[in-house]
């Protein structure tokens, strides 16, 4: 039988520490902003918040404007770090130089500011801003299955589709939290038409 698992597209979306949602969102004095649930997420504990920010590029000294993308979630729960995701389209877009990394790989990366349109609120990163690295989630049952460890690279066959496509450069990243799937960002699930319901297996 061969082993297959969910394919995911993980759209833009944003990581926020405690004090940076402070920052950004009203809250009553003495108390922390907090975020609430809008739909949960396959990873366990993972979900989309009900809060959209705004994120906005350098200014260009051209045309003296800067480049924006509106109305991006914060995902929860609250991390120690900031980071904000991506795509290549994305960062284009915005002109700035996010870096393809792993979550939490943030140092050197791409500076970014977030703003809050409902009240205008901002915070400057100096960096954070990275395209994440297409990866695998596995449970370590799931990784002996495999014949994988945490860290390794592989490639994975995405099928059916009308666009099979093979990904390359696929990081295993292995945890008795998560749920097995692999994410990938927007360009590359247009690249390989896998909005819908798709599988992915590991070739040699």
């Amino acid at each position: 039988m061969e082993l297959k698992f969910l394919v995911e597209t993980s759209a833009r979306h944003i990581h926020l520490t405690q004090e940076a949602l402070d920052a950004l969102v009203d809250h009553p004095e003495g108390e922390h902003a907090a975020l609430s649930v809008r739909k949960e997420l396959s990873q366990p504990g993972q979900y989309v918040s009900n809060t959209r920010l705004d994120i906005y590029g350098p200014l260009n000294p051209k045309t003296n404007k800067k480049g924006c993308i509106k109305g991006i979630s914060i995902l929860g729960p609250l991390r120690d770090h900031n980071q904000v995701e991506i795509s290549g389209t994305d960062a284009r877009t915005l002109k700035v130089n996010a870096p393809v990394r792993e979550s939490g790989d943030i140092k050197g990366s791409a500076p970014i500011e977030i703003v809050n349109p409902e009240n205008g609120k901002s915070i400057e990163l100096q960096e954070g801003c990275i395209i994440a690295k297409r990866h695998v989630h596995m449970t370590p049952a799931d990784a002996e299955a495999f014949g994988v460890k945490n860290g390794d690279i592989v490639r994975v066959l995405i099928s059916g589709t009308g666009r099979e496509t093979i990904f390359g450069d696929t990081v295993i990243r292995v945890s008795p939290k998560f749920h097995l799937d692999m994410h990938i960002d927007t360009d590359e699930s247009n690249a390989a038409w896998a909005g819908g319901e798709c599988y992915g297996t590991i070739v040699k």
